[in-house]
Order: structure tokens, then sequence, then C-alpha cells
């Protein structure tokens, strides 16, 4: 038997419990101080019940071989040690035995690990189940379409060095057999700024020094490609390089991701020619003449106008000018209005923007084109979703991260703490309530209509400026403190709010809050696109420009509300797996240790009333009928 386990420890006693559920104190120490234990003798998983707790290592462990998913396959989860592949496997289980869709929701702060506990995932699935080549290659797309999502996705952040900039909900689909047969991504809010602008320390998407490294010569002429430095939308940050990465290998596997999907040559072609037009883009500038933008340099217009298959004339003209729709007396027509200095780099960088984000939904469309099946039979849905962030200077991006993670523990609180106390009530169980902080109070707050929470505020305000809304986030902050100032979970500073999420007390810089919000491209871009010689650019801007201009265009954060609202109701119609990440360190190194941040994130996760309910609780639970069927 011993063999079995090789790398447990026989001497338990030294590493802890292994489910926190038999701990003989329940206080916020001695479960960090037991995850601690664990930690500093590689066991980075723990239970609480049914609840995986995984801890960043920040190395390669040894125990993700196929000897280990041949350990856990059909395996009940006390005979081994914790492990993902145990929570997987039971999940699989689950899905065939009850007949019922699972779905793993993964959280944690940016840099805890959870894009990696997703790749784990996939990996076991594809591992332990059966299939012919048809299944093969749906298990095929499932795994390459890690590498490439994360190329276009992916960024070096201060937190995380490889920082999911996006959120995705991955459903791998089944046959009754269960074989994996197809699958569906549904993808949330990339951060699109990063293609303009990056903080210190941090890199804009891989795929850019991907390319650069990477690409082959006859590539580096037809892209016009030089060194990172050269190019404004990657030399603000003084940073390049990544320890641990190698741009130019994963350049050759995000192409062979392409390839794997069976995106055509001459579209892969395409996507490079936009990757490497944007960046020739972010170097056109402007001077001021009389309160009139001009292109600094138009030399600079000729290679990514040709690399976007435009015409060098028109793109200068549309970076430096807007046709705009005027009324006079009665009659409208439209007119030239000419743009200064800030609007023409605001213009240009909407363009660079719009480019990359149509890019990367064309990408995950193709994935899901790839793999969609008619009709749906059971699924696993996998949540990666970018963690909670708090940096020095927080924008409209944190607070739509934020939020979407708020909404997460909100359904961890109401599926694990508040479900669970009010089963035992409604079956007449003497039972004592255990207290916890439920953050309805703080989704409210932001995404509520009425009384109106941030985001109806947000957007009124977006909806009566014009233009450029010079000013609108000086309104935006005196309407909010109008609307939620007295809010407990709110509070105002001089250049923003604080909101106090459930992870700690965050505050938001105001400034751009409304004209990220507003989110929307000129017409004249749309049309400039839409004049591309190259098919494949021309599809990315499908609009049609005659039809009705008057209603109000969807902001961003209605789209973020919705999305957060509409995968809520998808995660509540499967049965719910957890797995908590804990980062235990800033440095990102193995064996580091910092108390006051594990023990900060052991008290925001709620682990200690997640123990308390469990155990309060009976061990076995199961509705009759399926108790019955078993």
């Amino acid at each position: 038997m011993g063999s079995k386990y090789h790398w447990q420890s026989q001497n338990v006693k030294q590493s802890g419990v292994d489910d926190m559920v038999l701990l003989s104190k329940i206080t916020e120490d001695a479960i960090v101080e037991n995850l601690k234990k664990r930690y500093l003798d590689d066991y980075i998983f723990t239970y609480i019940g049914s609840v995986l707790i995984s801890v960043n290592p920040f190395k390669q462990m040894p125990y993700f071989t196929d000897r280990e998913i041949e350990l856990y396959q059909g395996a009940a989860q006390y005979e081994n040690p914790p492990h993902i592949y145990a929570l997987t496997d039971n999940m699989y289980r689950n899905m065939m035995i009850d007949s019922e869709n699972q779905c793993v929701i993964i959280s944690g702060e940016s840099g805890a690990g959870k894009t990696v506990a997703a790749k784990y995932i996939m990996g076991y699935i594809s591992k332990v189940s059966g299939g012919g080549p048809k299944v093969q290659h749906v298990k095929d797309i499932i795994l390459q379409s890690n590498p490439l999502l994360e190329a276009f996705g992916n960024a070096k952040t201060v937190r995380n060095n490889n920082s999911s900039r996006f959120g995705k909900y991955f459903e791998i689909q089944f046959s009754r057999g269960g074989e994996p047969d197809g699958g569906k991504i549904s993808n949330f809010l990339l951060e699109k700024s990063r293609v303009v602008s990056q903080n210190e320390s941090e890199r804009n998407f891989h795929v850019f020094y991907q390319m650069l490294e990477g690409a082959a010569p006859d590539q580096r002429e037809a892209l016009g490609i030089m060194t990172p430095d050269y190019y404004s939308y990657l030399n603000q940050s003084g940073t390049y390089k990544v320890d641990g990465t190698n741009d130019s290998k994963d350049f050759q596997e995000t192409m062979e991701a392409m390839q794997v999907i069976g995106i055509p040559q001459d579209h892969q072609v395409q996507v490079l020619q936009i990757i490497a037009g944007i960046l020739h883009l972010g170097n056109i500038t402007f001077i001021e003449q009389g309160n009139y933008a001009q292109v600094e340099s138009t030399d600079l217009l000729e290679f990514p106008a040709y690399l976007l298959g435009i015409d060098s004339g028109r793109l200068q003209e549309k970076l430096t000018s807007r046709k705009m729709d005027s009324k006079w007396g009665g009659k409208s027509e439209s007119i030239h209005v000419t743009l200064n200095q800030e609007q023409a780099n605001y213009t240009r960088d909407a363009l660079a923007k719009a480019l990359y984000t149509r890019v990367f939904d064309f990408l995950v469309e193709a994935i899901n084109k790839a793999m969609q099946k008619p009709y749906e039979e059971f699924s696993i849905g996998v949540l990666d979703i970018y963690g909670f962030e708090i940096f020095q200077k927080n924008g409209f991006e944190q607070f739509c991260i934020n939020f979407v993670n708020e909404k997460l523990q909100q359904i961890f609180i109401e599926l694990t703490l508040k479900a669970e106390q009010e089963e035992y009530v409604q079956e007449g169980i003497k039972w004592s309530p255990i207290d916890y902080f439920n953050n309805k109070v703080v989704c409210d707050l932001i995404e509520n209509k009425n009384p109106p929470g941030i985001m109806s505020v947000l957007d009124d305000v977006c909806a009566t400026l014009h233009a450029k809304g010079d000013g609108a986030d000086g309104t935006l902050l005196q309407k909010l403190s109008g609307a939620v100032g007295t809010h407990e979970h709110f509070n105002n500073w001089n250049a923003g709010f604080v909101i106090h999420h459930y992870a700690g007390k965050v505050s938001y810089d105001i400034n751009g809050f409304c004209e990220r919000n507003r989110d929307v491209l000129f017409p004249d871009l749309i049309e400039l696109m839409q004049s591309s010689t190259h098919d494949f650019i021309c599809s990315l801007f499908p609009e049609n420009l005659n039809t009705d201009k008057k209603s109000r265009p969807t902001t961003a954060s209605s789209k973020i509300r919705k999305q957060a609202n509409d995968l809520v109701n998808t995660l509540m119609k499967c049965t719910p797996h957890y797995i908590r990440c804990i980062k235990p360190n800033e440095t990102k190194r193995p064996k580091d240790w910092e108390e006051s941040r594990a023990k900060h994130q052991v008290e925001y996760l709620g682990l200690r009333e997640n123990i308390r309910v469990r155990r309060a609780g009976f061990a076995y639970r199961r509705v009759f009928n399926k108790f019955l069927q078993r």
C-alpha cells in the first residue's frame, strides 16, 4: 500500500490536517498555521469538506503526472491526499451518475494560481475520458485554446507574470457516454486599455513580444518588426522581458494553436498584420498647430496603412478630423470638425483598442466554431476569471473586475453559508445560526437599478454628456455623493471614491471613468476600416452605419453587469464546486510565506465561517430520490 502514497509523507502529524473540518481549534490563526505547515512541506492542497483550498507554490510540483491521474480516478475523496484531480474526478463522476451539469468556480486574487488550476482540470478531463478521433480533435482544441487565449489575453502585471486580463467561462460538453465532444467559451471584458498604456514594470499583452521575438526573417520584413523599445505602445513601462518566459518559443505555440483550431492560413497572416499594424499606429504622433492637430511625421502613416490595407491619406484625415452631424434651421448636414492634439491621440488609441478587441473576439469565436455541437447533453463549466485587484492606482477596469469578483463571492455565500444553514432550519433540525458577512449589500451598491447604484449613476452621466464629455468625471463624483454618499460601504476621497469590498477597501480614481464606460467607436473609424482591401479586416467591422444612430449605445458597465448576471444564472443551474486559491507572498518565490497576506485572504474568503457551517452540519447529505437511485 505504501507505494501508492509515494508523495505523501507517512508522518501525518507533521503536515497538519488535510481536511480543516478536523482542526481542533477553529480560529483564523489555526487555519493559517495549518496551511503554512502544509505549504512548507510541499502540500499545496487542503480541503474544507468538499471545497478545495490551493496555495500557489510558485514552482512546478511533482504530483501532476499520469501516475496521479491513475491514483485519483474513481477513488473516494478521503482515500488519497487532497488534490485538484480528486475534485475534478468527483465532478466528472457526479455528472455521469446524477445526469447533472457541473461547474467549478475558481476564485482568489491576482496571482493566486487560478489559471493554472483551470489548466489542470482540463488536462485531467482530457486524460480520463475516452473517445475516438473526433473526440480527440475536440480535446486538442480544448487544450490548445489555452496558449492562444493567453497570448492575446494575458500580460505581466505587478502582481503576476501571467495575469489573465479577461475572464472566461469554459464549458466542456460531453456525450451521454462521458466523452468530451464539444465546448463553448464565454469571455468577459478584455482590459483593452492595456493595448495603449501600461503601468511601470508591467507589459502589454504577451502576443506583441512573442511576435517581435519569434517571427521568422521574412515575417520580420513584411511586418516591419523592430525591437520593443521602438514602439511607444510597448516602451512606456520600461519592461520587455519576463522571468521564466520564452517569448520566441511561446510564439511558435501560439501559431501552432491557431493551426489546430483551424484558423485559415491567410487569416493567421492578417491577424499578425493587425498586431504589427497596432504597434506602428502607436508611433504616429501629433503636433498642435493653431489649436488643430497635425500628424508630426507623415512618413509614419505609410506602414500601418499598408499593413491594414487602407489609404494613408484617409488614415491621416480620420485621425485628425471627424464628421459631425449639425442641425441648421431644421436642416441637418454633416460637417468636418478638426481635432486638437489630445483628441487626435484619443482617436488613434481608440482605433488601436478596437482593432485588438475585435481580433480577440474573433479568436474566441473561432475556438467556439471549432468545437460547436448541435445540442447539449452534459457539461462541466470551468470559471477562470481575473482575480480581485488592488493597485496603487485603480481605475474603471479594476472597478469592473472587482465587481465580478464580488458577484462570485456572493454565489459562494449564497450556496455554502446561507443555503446550507436555511436547509437545516427547513428540515426542522436544531441549528444555532453562524454569523457571516453577506456581501449582497456591496453588489447592490454597485449594480442596483432602483435606488440607483454606482453603475446606474455612471450610465446616466454618460448619456447626458456628449462628445468628449469634458468634466464628466467631476459631474459623476458629485452625482455619486448624492445617490450613494451615505452608504456604509462607500466613501468619497479627493480623486474618486472608495468601496469597502469583501476583500478590502479599494479607492478608485475617477479619472477616465466616463470615457471608458461610454466605449463608443466613432463611425468615421468604422468606415475607415471597412475600406480595407483585406476581407478579413472588413469582416471585423460588420456594422451597418446607415441604420438609426439615435438609440442610446450600450455602455461597458451595463455590458459587464449583464454578463455577470447571465453568468450567475448559468452557474446556478449547475452543481457547483469551489477552488479557493491563496497567494502566499508578493515576491512570487517558492517557500516564501507572508503571514499577514495569508491571514487577510483567509479572513475575507470566509474560510472560518465555512468550516464552522460544515462542522455543525451533517457530513453526508443527499436528496432522498438521489439516495434511492444510488
